[in-house]
């Protein structure tokens, strides 16, 4: 098993933040969408609301930043990846941010957006 991967039987697998900063992240079709650059953790409900993903540009020059909901990524722990379900395309439109530039990630409308963008209903609605 890989350094920081830890399965406990047929319960859950738990992922250290080292192994997860500087992932690659790709899409089902196996095209490369970039890495996890950071995780926002929300304090409140304890738990992981977006990693951000860094996608496009040279040399981390030009590079536009998303905040993807957490539950839209999966992780393939036999190619050491990370899984996000979106065409290349529907990425590129994506709501995202300059890494000089971010939003207030604690917005709950902008957050709402972000959620729906990907498909999925913002856990602080339910």
């Amino acid at each position: 098993m890989q350094p920081g991967v830890r399965q406990a039987p047929g319960a859950f697998t738990v992922v250290v933040k080292k192994s997860i900063l500087g992932a690659k992240v790709i899409n089902t079709e196996q095209e490369d969408l970039g890495k996890i650059e950071d995780l926002v953790i929300d304090a409140r409900n304890s738990r992981v609301a977006y990693a951000i993903l860094s996608f496009g540009g040279v040399l981390g020059l030009g590079d536009k930043h998303f905040a993807i909901p957490w539950e839209a990524l999966t992780f393939d722990l036999s190619q050491k990846v990370a899984v996000l379900d979106i065409d290349k395309n529907r990425l590129k439109n994506a709501p995202g941010f300059d890494k000089e530039d971010w939003p207030d990630l604690a917005n709950q409308t902008w957050g709402t957006e972000v959620y729906e963008y990907y498909g999925y209903r913002p856990y602080w609605q339910s």
